[in-house]
């Protein structure tokens, strides 16, 4: 009785999260975690991560991917320009960058070979920007709080009717339905969600929105052509990503050019 009433009260936690809507439109489900905590926890987990991965001491990669980071910043709102931004290169070939909670990203010395200039390397921070000020890491945590509160639900019940082991059983095969069929289309939702808040943010920075659809191709052809099938990952399409970005590239010109016109040329190198 005490799991049901624990389970039930985990679901009760994340039915009590807030409704927003995303900057695209959607509605988000968020707010299982306070959002100074969850920048807390992203400080955190990148102190961890400098003080466990390599990191780069090349100078002039260092205040290159600082000087992007910087421009993309001054555009943000200003809630978001208050965070202590800040960014590192670690020492890795894979060629991924990261942005958390509370302003840190992460960028790895592999992206600066497949990121051909300082546009294309806009086009990765400022997609992965678009995470953070989308909320889209409080959203996936809230969701995740979801899933685990309804397996709970479902694997306390029937652990209280037929013994704890198959309600253990039910909730190992819970959790992976919902990954397939619940977490991951979201995480593709948000992966365009944040092409687009980048592709918008990195042309009012001063970068051509257009190098995206270069760096993409780019990350296409380091990647060999190897990735899971659509319907099991968290990336849209690389082909439709590639067609919609183009697309609003197009759009994005004149957003672009104003902003060039405005004295927003960042010259990073």
């Amino acid at each position: 009785m005490n799991k049901i009433l624990l389970a039930l009260a985990a679901a009760v936690l994340v039915a009590a999260c807030a409704t927003t809507i995303s900057p695209t439109g959607r509605t988000q489900y968020v707010g299982a975690v306070p959002q100074e905590q969850l920048d807390q926890l992203g400080a955190q987990a990148f102190v961890e991560m400098k003080s466990k991965q390599p990191l780069s001491n090349n100078r002039s990669h260092n205040a290159y991917v600082s000087c992007v980071v910087q421009a993309i910043v001054r555009e943000l709102p200003a809630d978001q320009r208050t965070l202590r931004w800040e960014s590192a290169v670690f020492a890795d070939d894979s060629p991924n960058a990261f942005a958390l909670p509370g302003g840190k990203i992460g960028v790895n010395t592999g992206l600066l070979g497949v990121a051909r200039d300082q546009d294309q390397l806009a086009a990765v921070i400022a997609h992965e920007v678009g995470h953070v000020i989308a909320r889209h890491h409080d959203e996936r945590i809230t969701r995740q709080y979801g899933a685990a509160g309804a397996l709970q639900v479902v694997g306390a019940l029937l652990g209280s009717r037929y013994g704890e082991g198959v309600g253990q059983v039910a909730m190992q095969g819970g959790s992976i339905a919902a990954q397939g069929l619940f977490l991951l289309p979201g995480s593709r939702a948000q992966e365009t969600e944040a092409d687009v808040v980048g592709q918008d943010l990195m042309a009012r920075a001063g970068f051509d929105p257009r190098k995206a659809v270069d760096l993409w191709q780019n990350m296409i052809a380091a990647s060999g052509g190897n990735r899971p099938p659509e319907w099991l990952s968290t990336h849209p399409n690389p082909q439709a990503r590639i067609s919609e970005m183009q697309s609003r590239a197009s759009a994005l010109i004149p957003v672009y050019e104003q902003a060039r016109a405005s004295g927003r040329r960042p010259a990073c190198g």
